[in-house]
């Protein structure tokens, strides 16, 4: 199983962004899809998750309302859009998936078997 982890960037409060993850070798529609952070010092953090055909999303209160998880099961696909970024949204993002996660252990990233390799988000004020 590889994830592929893009679009990330540099970018200006208030701006938006759109990262992107590519799975292969998984049977997507099979796999809870998350995507997570780590800010320098701090530790991983769940922004979001997305379950399987039927795609319910839950979020961090943190990004709430301004972040949008979506997958697309025909690409094997998963996105985040991000709107308003804020410089506390700046960290290196990371996708995560797997097969086994439920609802009680989507936050947590020991539920979680495959990482892809993390896109750099920067914001600046």
């Amino acid at each position: 199983v590889q994830l592929q982890a893009s679009g990330g960037g540099l970018v200006q409060a208030g701006d938006s962004l759109r990262l992107s993850c590519a799975a292969s070798g998984v049977n997507f529609n099979s796999y809870v899809m998350a995507w997570f952070r780590q800010a320098p010092g701090k530790e991983r953090e769940f922004v979001g998750g997305i379950f399987r055909r039927g795609g319910k999303t839950y979020y961090a209160d943190s990004v709430k309302g301004r972040f949008t998880i979506s997958r697309d099961n025909a690409k094997n696909t998963m996105y985040l859009q991000m709107n308003s970024l804020n410089p506390e949204d700046t960290a290196v993002y990371y996708c995560a998936a797997d097969s086994g996660v439920i609802l009680s252990s989507m936050t947590s990233s020991r539920a979680y078997d495959y990482w892809g390799q993390g896109t750099q988000v920067t914001v600046s004020s």
